[in-house]
């Protein structure tokens, strides 16, 4: 008898956990508003103290990178070529990346310089104790020296996204940070290197955590303020992925670049060409934005929610066309 009542109670524990999890589980999260009109939030539109590289008057710069099937020299020229054929015009600056060691002014920097465009490098400078220990001197006077050959203004990034958290080995703390850039800097000023706007670019989650100011140098080393923002793991409005951003940034006497910006593949043609019909009105919301770089790439092993190349997505490009179409992208 005891044995029938405790296969029982055990049989009825059973049946109400399972009713008890199926209430649980968590509903599907709301579809977001795509269509409201943007929170203007960074309204200032200047002028600016920006360094040689100046914003427009009006509008924004449209930029990108577009990454080359081969990393050379024809590779990046046919990438580049193919996008501004699809989209019917120039860019008017180049997203390039180039390593610690990998010198400014490769042959296809001079052939974009050479057909008007301009640069904005990303330059993934190394490990920040070793720099202010003076390891790296002789390699930071060299692209000093090549940044200088180039004459033309130059947005540079100097290691954007320094907030990560995979790069805290070689980044260490902001304080670190703060100190490199400052270091660097002097030995660009030292090799008269005047064509260079300064770029301070983190990652809008950086923002969301809390973290990223903490890197910030100051506004009398800063010329740019910049944020990179995907709607990868989370499809959310831009405006409030980089949301965060846009309430310190507004408080800088800066011009702020859009470094890197993107919509997911798995987020559907639909829902990407919404979002960024929803970009396009938050950019132009928020004219304290000069310059904006789509970030048209699918990087190997990544899977869809970090697949972000818009080429061959009728809707999303077509929306991403009348972006670039538009008079105030083309100042």
């Amino acid at each position: 008898m005891r044995r029938g009542v405790a296969a029982v109670a055990v049989a009825l524990l059973l049946v109400s956990g399972c009713t008890d999890d199926k209430r649980k589980k968590p509903a599907p999260e709301p579809s977001p508003d795509l269509t409201s009109a943007p929170r203007a939030v960074a309204i200032d539109p200047g002028p600016f103290e920006a360094g040689p590289f100046e914003p427009p008057g009006h509008g924004a710069y449209f930029g990108a990178w577009i990454k080359p099937d081969q990393l050379t020299h024809v590779g990046r020229l046919a990438a580049v070529g193919g996008l501004e054929e699809s989209l019917g015009r120039r860019l008017d600056f180049i997203n390039t990346y180039r390593r610690f060691d990998q010198l400014m002014g490769t042959p296809s920097d001079k052939e974009f310089l050479s057909q008007g465009a301009n640069l904005m490098i990303s330059w993934a400078t190394g490990d920040n104790r070793s720099i202010l220990a003076g390891e790296h001197d002789r390699l930071i006077r060299q692209q000093a020296r090549a940044i200088r050959k180039i004459k033309k203004p130059v947005l540079l990034r100097m290691r954007w996204e320094m907030d990560r958290p995979n790069l805290r080995a070689t980044m260490w703390s902001g304080e670190d940070y703060i100190a490199a850039w400052k270091y660097v800097r002097e030995i660009f000023r030292k090799e008269k290197a005047e064509n260079v706007s300064w770029v301070w670019c983190p990652t809008a989650e950086g923002f969301v955590r809390g973290e990223a100011p903490d890197f910030y140098p100051g506004d009398d080393q800063v010329d740019w303020t910049c944020v990179d923002v995907y709607a990868g793991a989370q499809f959310q409005p831009i405006g409030k992925l980089m949301g965060p951003f846009l309430d310190w940034a507004a408080q800088r006497p800066k011009p702020i670049v859009i470094g890197e910006f993107g919509v997911a593949k798995a987020w559907g043609s639909a829902g990407r060409k919404a979002w960024l019909e929803d970009a396009e009105r938050t950019f132009k919301a928020n004219r304290q934005i000069k310059a904006i770089a789509y970030f048209e790439s699918d990087p190997e092993g990544n899977g869809p929610n970090q697949q972000f190349q818009l080429t061959g997505d009728k809707a999303a490009f077509g929306a991403f066309h009348s972006l670039v179409q538009d008079p105030y992208f083309n100042p």
